[in-house]
């Protein structure tokens, strides 16, 4: 069969591994609306942390809500929402914040010598802040900026040149746990991640100044990681962020409901050459991409599909016309570093109860969530 047939002119096309908002939206992209959260965000408390498994849409969250608070979007705001329930019912605050990205993930360098890497990133993303909003702030911004050293001096002087404009400051961090991350895969790290994260170690000393800027232009903070392990560390010198991961209301922000896989599904089955039912797909998937429940009142109700997960499956299953050979995309491997670590100090501490022997034994194993906890009690088993 000539695969021609197969290119639909007018099908939507899967935003697989993409995280550009803007991108999907321009160029009629499927995206699954999760801007109702947005006035809920508001509702809750500024500075507001939230935690999730790889791969579930952190990336895109924050590029969504960074183009809905951007003073610079403000033109495009009904390209890019319109036909969105945010479009339909959009809050005062839209477009009304200078955005400051930080991406952690995005630093390079030893893990000895992650200052380095820190500065260098924040230094490129603060000089690109006083460009883009040149107009906005004092015109000395940039020229000042360049006489300051260091991630935390910076952040200092940037924070403080937002007031003096009278500018608000909504203020990202992406991956803030990525070194720490980093840090834990490697057993022989611990102590360096604990100088890091206690006392005056440089990580910690920025997180305090992010927490002296919120007393000044930065009005809200939304912060993303993998790992609950760092929160527990950092957060008593920023103790002014509201943890969401566990809450009900948010349970759905990430990831993707049942009856939204089943609408995907059925938008495609459509207008792509399907040779299985909806149920017939969803019963396929679902061992390997559900299940996900992170708050323990909505259990039993909703679980959330693994969102890069789904997208790369149908994606395959367009291509391909049928289920991919390998479920579980390469991507996801490169985190089979960091289990080593924990099966390595489950052997380790274990004694009696290993969690992963308790695993191979009854095939399930109860635990309770954690919110947070410090990594020196990684090796607790409830951890």
């Amino acid at each position: 069969m000539d695969p021609m047939e197969y290119i639909v002119p007018n099908r939507k096309r899967l935003p697989y591994g993409m995280m550009n908002f803007a991108v999907i939206r321009r160029e009629d992209y499927y995206y699954v609306d999760k801007t109702r959260f947005i006035p809920m965000i508001e509702q809750a408390d500024r500075f507001f942390f939230f935690i999730r498994p790889r791969r579930f849409g952190k990336s895109l969250t924050l590029n969504v809500l960074q183009h809905y608070y951007d003073v610079r979007t403000r033109d495009k705001f009904n390209d890019l929402f319109g036909d969105l329930y945010i479009g339909k019912h959009p809050t005062a605050n839209r477009n009304s914040y200078l955005v400051l990205y930080l991406n952690f993930s995005g630093i390079t360098g030893e893990l000895n010598d992650y200052r380095k890497g820190l500065d260098a990133h924040c230094s490129i993303t603060f000089m690109n802040f006083c460009k883009i909003y040149a107009d906005l702030l004092p015109p000395e911004t940039l020229e000042e900026l360049r006489q300051v050293n260091g991630a935390v001096e910076q952040l200092d002087y940037l924070y403080q040149a937002c007031e003096r404009a009278g500018q608000k400051m909504y203020l990202f961090i992406d991956e803030y746990d990525h070194f720490t991350n980093a840090i834990l895969s490697d057993a022989e790290s611990l102590h360096r991640y604990t100088d890091e994260t206690h006392g005056e170690g440089y990580l910690r000393a920025f997180f305090n100044k992010v927490k002296a800027g919120t007393y000044s232009s930065i009005e809200r903070c939304f912060i993303t990681g993998v790992s609950p392990v760092t929160m527990d560390d950092l957060t008593s010198g920023f103790n002014i962020g509201t943890n969401y991961s566990l809450t009900p209301q948010f349970n759905q922000m990430m990831g993707f409901t049942e009856e939204e896989v089943r609408e995907m599904l059925t938008y495609y089955s459509t207008n792509s050459p399907f040779h299985h039912t909806v149920d017939e797909l969803i019963e396929i998937m679902k061992p390997w991409y559900d299940n996900y429940c992170f708050a323990q009142d909505c259990y039993g109700e909703t679980t959330m599909y693994n969102s890069n997960m789904v997208l790369y499956f149908v994606k395959n299953y367009i291509d391909n016309g049928k289920a991919p050979r390998e479920m579980i995309e390469d991507n996801i491997r490169i985190d089979y570093e960091k289990l080593r670590m924990l099966i390595r100090k489950d052997k380790e501490f274990a004694h009696d109860a290993s969690v992963i022997q308790t695993l191979v034994s009854q095939g399930y194993i109860t635990g309770e969530l954690k919110k947070g906890f410090p990594a020196v009690n990684i090796t607790n088993p409830d951890n």
